[in-house]
């Protein structure tokens, strides 16, 4: 199967045979970079899940404390309401004992019974109040655990991240640099292909070699023709079951000098 990469797109034309050694090189460096990133494994996600996490608890902490606080003040309100309400009681009761008619003894007792039924509603509201405080409370215990825990594993998550990070973030870099230098070289048009290739490659890879007449990605047999014209490398070439581009064993080493030695 051969593909449009093979067209020429105008001016100086890089070699076949350049393009799928530059290709080959371009996947030896990107396959070293998802190596050190597989060494890295899953610590870069579990780092940032647990800061989520852990804002998200602190967020639920605030918003709890806001809320003790709000009932608290409730509790506070409604207990100066008992207050006053006993006051006025007195006041009304005091009142009852200098009274001139039953119209006024009347009046000031529907004002005491009032008064009792306020205190009635305000010490009712005061323990809801305080039982939904306590709740609140046991749930910022509750995270407050679960907060200092995240903590302990974010710093050890951290230090391990850290810990790989360094040693390998020299050597990573250098192999980026290449990868950037390498993919300068290579045509647009193949060059995207490539990216194309190896995002839907489980393994991230896009170009393989032919191996025990088969395709070094997945594994189908190639034809004795197909794999020729592989080696005479005069074309790119991909493999008509999975798509990768394929390259012979020896594609670093020039075809000239493959002669020579034979």
């Amino acid at each position: 199967m051969t593909t449009e990469f093979n067209k020429p797109a105008g001016g100086n034309e890089v070699p076949a045979e350049e393009k799928l050694r530059m290709l080959y090189e371009l996947q030896t460096v990107v396959s070293e970079i998802d190596k050190i990133h597989t060494l890295r494994g899953e610590l870069p996600l579990e780092v940032q899940d647990l800061e989520d996490e852990i804002a998200g608890l602190k967020t639920r902490i605030t918003n709890y404390d806001d809320e003790v606080k709000s009932l608290n003040t409730a509790v506070t309100n409604k207990k100066a309401e008992i207050k006053e309400a006993k006051s006025l009681i007195e006041k009304y009761t005091e009142q009852q004992n200098n009274v001139r008619n039953n119209r006024e003894y009347d009046s000031l007792s529907k004002e005491i019974e009032f008064q009792t039924l306020e205190i009635e509603l305000a010490e009712k509201r005061i323990k809801e109040f305080t039982a939904e405080a306590k709740l609140k409370k046991d749930e910022i215990d509750k995270a407050q655990v679960d907060l200092k825990e995240h903590e302990e594993d974010l710093v050890r998550k951290r230090k391990e991240l850290e810990e790989i990070t360094s040693e390998t973030s020299v050597e990573e870099q250098k192999l980026v640099d290449k990868s950037e230098s390498i993919e300068a070289s290579i045509d647009d048009r193949l060059l995207t292909a490539f990216k194309r290739i190896r995002k839907n490659a489980r393994n991230g890879l896009a170009v393989v070699t032919v191996q025990r007449d088969a395709c070094g990605g997945c594994f189908n047999k190639i034809p004795p023709q197909r794999q020729m014209d592989i080696a005479s490398r005069k074309k790119v070439i991909v493999c008509e079951y999975c798509g990768r581009i394929l390259v012979d064993q020896d594609i670093m080493t020039p075809l000239s000098e493959e002669k020579e030695s034979k």
